[in-house]
């Protein structure tokens, strides 16, 4: 049943409220304008929204019953889980419901002798990790985030993580997946059976596809012997070239991360890493696997960085000493607070042969716009994370920045790589989608999320540039859609 626009936005506020609370009870539905506050964007600070209602479901069941309100009264619904999400993709919608995950934080199952747990959307990326080393056992993912993101918000994006270089992305530890259609059925996608993969094109499709409520994730050894090094460089471009010799070399580290002087002054000014002064580029590698093995990477790594300028190595094998090198690094995106008042973060990726290319680009951008921009990146697989600064309080700095922004993800892409590599598309990116797809591969797009969504309702607004009404022939629209002109459709 489809109701005019003026109909929906009375409804959300006056009628559905309470049978909201019918269903979840009243503690778990969110009207008052102050704590609506709370959930008005997500990590991206710089897009913002106060959402029409805000709901805490506790299971499944409650999940499906929220989204089949929705669909009933023709209501928008944006899925959340941590909010630590770096492109907007919870970003809500004020005429809209925010379903937020975090009371559902049960680990379901713990089944080692198949090495795989079952957790709830709500739960963080390390708790499963505590949960199971004790026995040997780890979840391999590593968002720099991963003591306070939710798994549920890591399918969604597919994080990444630093170890992402050896061990791959979310979607190459979910075994299945349990998820609430965006028509509110409860139906499991299990990556085992024959078909076609649907748990594989859910995980990053941004809560699009609908809600995860259960997630089946696998479970890796702890390895024999770990060790990192930290070597510092009096420029990014020795760095890059170690890492380019390392990976020539045949050796594929867990992790090969880089920070440049900018970024390392962020670090130190929050969390005191102590990390080499003078450094203008740091670069951490982190190896394991059998000790045998990494003993002899370990010897090919120092010397690589050796011969490649590094004035100056560390070496970490015990837990204490590994945290250390890695506090700066794990700080790194919170850091930049102690060094300007507002920030965007980008997640370019380029081959890693194009690294030096590709830095100095942004460089030469910084200085034509009066822009700061620390570089913060897994160097290994060519994922950069430039964090563009600037002061909101400045008259045109943060338009500035947003074209630094544009700019850096052109680079990426002229240079033969992606505009987002771990962090999603979201609200953020979605105008630069056409900087790397046809108009045919987004109408293609859009019709896997029509088959799962026809009446545009999860996560509307994200990730395509020109959202159309499912069911219309595919191609560029000009002009209003003669349903939303009529008032018998709704374009999100």
């Amino acid at each position: 049943m489809e109701r005019e626009e003026g109909a929906i936005v009375t409804e959300l506020y006056d009628v559905l409220p309470g049978r909201l609370a019918g269903v979840l009870g009243p503690d778990a539905v969110i009207t008052d304008p102050v704590r609506l506050r709370t959930y008005e964007c997500d990590g991206l600070t710089y897009h913002r929204a106060t959402p029409g209602v805000v709901v805490l479901p506790e299971t499944a069941e409650q999940v499906a019953a929220v989204v089949r309100l929705c669909n009933e009264y023709g209501v928008p619904f944006v899925a959340r889980g941590a909010g630590t999400g770096l492109s907007g993709g919870a970003l809500p919608r004020t005429d809209g419901v925010l379903l937020v995950t975090s009371r559902m934080r049960r680990i379901v199952e713990i089944d080692l002798p198949n090495r795989r747990a079952v957790v709830e959307p709500g739960v963080t990326n390390l708790a499963i990790t505590e949960a199971v080393r004790d026995q040997g056992y780890y979840y391999a993912p590593d968002p720099s985030s991963q003591q306070v993101c939710s798994i549920g918000g890591n399918v969604a994006e597919n994080s990444g993580g630093a170890h992402c270089l050896k061990y791959g992305f979310t979607v190459n530890h979910i075994e299945a997946l349990e998820i609430v259609t965006p028509d509110g059925d409860i139906v499991t996608l299990d990556t085992r059976d024959p078909g076609y993969d649907l748990a594989g094109a859910f995980v990053g499709s941004e809560g699009t596809l609908g809600v995860t409520t259960k997630i089946t994730v696998r479970l890796s050894r702890t390895p024999e012997s770990v060790i990192t090094l930290l070597a510092a460089f009096h420029d990014v471009e020795a760095g890059g070239l170690a890492v380019s010799r390392i990976i020539a070399e045949g050796i594929v580290p867990a992790a090969i991360e880089m920070m440049d002087a900018l970024a390392i002054e962020a670090a130190e000014a929050a969390v005191r890493c102590g990390y080499p002064r003078g450094a203008a580029a740091v670069l951490i590698v982190e190896l394991d696997g059998p000790a045998a093995e990494v003993a002899a990477q370990f010897a090919a790594v120092t010397r690589i960085c050796e011969e490649s300028g590094s004035f100056e190595l560390r070496t970490a094998d015990g837990p204490e000493e590994r945290a250390a090198i890695w506090k700066g690094r794990k700080s790194a995106f919170a850091a930049v607070g102690r060094i300007s008042p507002a920030y965007i973060v980008q997640d370019g990726v380029v081959p890693r042969t194009a690294l030096p290319r590709v830095l100095a680009g942004i460089d030469r951008l910084s200085a034509e716009h009066g822009i700061r921009v620390a570089n913060v990146f897994h160097a290994g697989d060519g994922n950069l994370h430039p964090l563009v600064l600037f002061d909101d309080g400045e008259p045109g700095a943060g338009e500035r920045a947003e074209l630094v922004s544009a700019r850096i993800l052109d680079l990426c892409v002229e240079n033969g790589g992606s505009i987002t590599g771990e962090h999603g598309v979201g609200v953020d990116k979605a105008r630069y989608m056409p900087r790397m797809f046809s108009e045919d591969d987004l109408d293609t797009m859009q019709l896997v999320r029509c088959a799962f969504d026809p009446r545009g309702l999860s996560n509307p607004g994200k990730v395509f540039p020109t959202p159309r009404l499912c069911g219309e022939v595919p191609g560029v629209r000009k002009g209003v859609h003669p349903l939303v002109a009529s008032g018998k459709a709704e374009q999100f």
